[in-house]
């Protein structure tokens, strides 16, 4: 199948580890545009953004592993360096030099810490409500839903359509009805499960206080990419999100980037994309398109 913008064409390629990854590929001239996504989303969620720009760039869309339609890591290998080993797998199999770079949370932190290890592949990068030190609201908040459907089952895509909703409050609802479409595999018993590894959503592999160094150690690195970027970054941020703070946007636009960029898109909590897709396209369209 051919890509277009209406119908992006699934193509597969080798990550690290010999895993399968996924990726839509919405068009296929034009300087490579990879978006990736945040935790437990795949990448449809960039199905209203994806055509807005796919007439000037090669747009491509990755499941994370462990997400989607990529492969799970039977050994549970989910941590950033598994996620940097499979974007060098993927540009390489693709053959992609140099890019630009859509993420959203977790996808955000994975595309900082690559811009810190591949600066010069970066031809702009765009960094949605994401940041090296992540507001304790948000990361609570997404931890209490993660534990409270930490292997979820429903009878049927409306189901967890009603759970996306109040999850994702200010989501439109054809983003929720999309979400619930592609999120969802059927078991042999008739029921629907998630397409995300529940090893992924089952807490991590280290003891509190590792996680803490880790975590610590991860925030050094973030703030250092940043500052020996030179290409063109647009940090976006959800008016309401409760993960990015306006100080901490602040501090990465004004005080650590080279050439940084600030908007922050109303009507928008965390999740910008599926809370104001025009808001959001508006946005990175003005910076990528120009």
């Amino acid at each position: 199948m051919e890509s277009s913008p209406e119908r992006p064409e699934s193509i597969s390629v080798k990550g690290s580890e010999g895993l399968a990854l996924h990726l839509l590929r919405w068009s296929s001239e034009g300087v490579p545009m990879l978006l990736i996504h945040g935790f437990g989303n795949d990448a449809h969620i960039w199905d209203d953004f994806a055509p807005t720009v796919a007439s000037a760039y090669q747009v491509l869309a990755l499941d994370l592993r462990g997400h989607g339609d990529s492969a799970w890591s039977e050994e549970g290998h989910y941590d950033y360096e598994h996620h940097l080993a499979d974007l060098d797998a993927v540009t390489d199999a693709l053959g992609i030099e140099r890019m630009v770079v859509i993420a959203h949370s977790l996808g955000g932190r994975i595309s900082m810490l690559y811009a810190g290890a591949h600066p010069e592949k970066l031809a702009g990068l765009v960094i949605v409500d994401s940041a090296p030190e992540l507001d304790a609201r948000g990361t609570t908040r997404i931890r209490m839903e993660v534990e409270e459907h930490r292997d979820p089952s429903f009878a049927t895509h409306a189901e967890y359509a009603n759970l996306l909703a109040h999850n994702y409050p200010a989501a439109t609802p054809a983003a929720i009805e999309r979400m619930a479409r592609s999120g969802l595999k059927q078991r042999a018993d008739g029921r629907f499960v998630l397409k995300q590894d529940t090893s992924y959503r089952g807490g991590s592999r280290w003891d509190s206080a590792e996680l803490a160094k880790r975590e610590e150690t991860n925030q050094e690195r973030m703030w250092k990419a940043l500052e020996g970027l030179a290409s063109p970054t647009l940090v976006v941020r959800g008016a309401a999100s409760d993960i990015m703070s306006p100080d901490v946007a602040d501090r990465m636009v004004d005080d650590v980037l080279a050439n940084g960029q600030l908007a922050v898109v109303a009507q928008a909590g965390h999740s910008v994309m599926t809370d104001n897709p025009e808001g959001f396209a508006d946005a990175v369209g003005e910076f990528v398109l120009g």
